[in-house]
């Protein structure tokens, strides 16, 4: 009796890996070995990245809202702290929005939690 491979699945497998590995440089998107353990690693990279990026994210919103509040007076603390006890319920993403685009917008926040 032959003997059975599957050598369709195997080849198929082999080329999603080489697919995702284009334009890597040199044996990395040629060399099925290494462009998988390339790949494997890209992926790690980009599960732990779109953690990352959340909290870059919100950072970068913090300092903005910051900025945008100390304009008027108040410190982000001070804001944040006054937007929960006035139960406004603008996020980070909102607020640092309206410093940055709609500056009469935020101005009118301030003054509404004052």
């Amino acid at each position: 009796m032959p003997r059975s491979v599957n050598a369709v699945a195997s080849r198929r497998r082999r080329k999603k890996v080489l697919n995702m590995a284009k334009g890597y440089w040199g044996s990395r998107s040629k060399v099925f070995t290494i462009a998988k353990n390339t790949v494997e690693k890209g992926l790690q990279y980009a599960y732990r990245d779109r953690k990352v990026k959340k909290r870059e994210f919100r950072s970068l919103w913090i300092q903005r809202i910051n900025a945008g509040a100390r304009e008027h007076g108040v410190s982000y603390s001070q804001l944040i702290g006054k937007l929960a006890a006035k139960n406004i319920g603008l996020n980070r993403k909102v607020l640092a929005d309206l410093a940055m685009n709609h500056k009469d917008a935020f101005k009118a926040i301030i003054d509404a939690v004052k």
